[in-house]
């Protein structure tokens, strides 16, 4: 009569031990080794890169840099969000995420589309408190190689609080289409 609750206490037990093994991240060999009918990561080699603008037209203005990616390879799925970074003549400045944005995955089929924005505050042309802009790299989610370049022809950005940090914010991808 005994074993009975410790038999299916140690079974609970090792049913949690089990789970806590595994914290839902993917890591590089994952996605590496994903399988292609359920949807591995994304490749920038496979899709086609377009973008579209509302420059800001002048300093302190907010602009919006939309990049649409379409998939002309198999099925895939982008987990998180592109890593983006304004180049400039004196080095590079990561662009970090929307403040409060949720990374969604979502799975490109084949034509499919998708889009993020880089949103921008333009700066004073030739001020110690902007950016001079002249690339735009961006890999994507679990990529560690194969960045994109865009070349960046809409001003300088501003910098936060004057400091080195870009006045600039990535979103998420976003669903294009049906």
């Amino acid at each position: 009569m005994r074993t009975l609750p410790l038999t299916l206490a140690a079974a609970l037990a090792a049913s949690l031990l089990l789970t806590a093994c595994d914290d839902g991240k993917t890591g590089a060999d994952d996605a590496k080794n994903a399988d292609p009918a359920n949807g591995s990561a994304c490749a920038i080699g496979d899709l086609g890169v377009e973008v579209g603008a509302g420059a800001a037209p002048a300093a302190g203005d907010t602009g919006n840099v939309t990049v649409t990616l379409t998939n002309n390879g198999a099925q895939c799925t982008l987990k998180g969000f592109p890593a983006v970074d304004l180049v400039a003549d004196g080095g590079t400045t990561s662009v970090s995420p929307e403040q409060g944005a949720q990374a969604q995955p979502l799975t490109l089929v084949k034509g499919g589309t998708t889009s993020f924005t880089i949103t921008y505050v333009r700066g004073e042309a030739g001020s110690a408190q902007s950016l001079p802009v002249r690339k735009v790299s961006f890999t994507l989610p679990g990529a560690t190689a194969d960045a994109h370049e865009l070349t960046w022809s809409y001003g300088e950005v501003a910098r936060k609080d004057g400091g080195g940090a870009a006045e600039a914010t990535v979103s998420g991808f976003e669903s294009s289409g049906d």
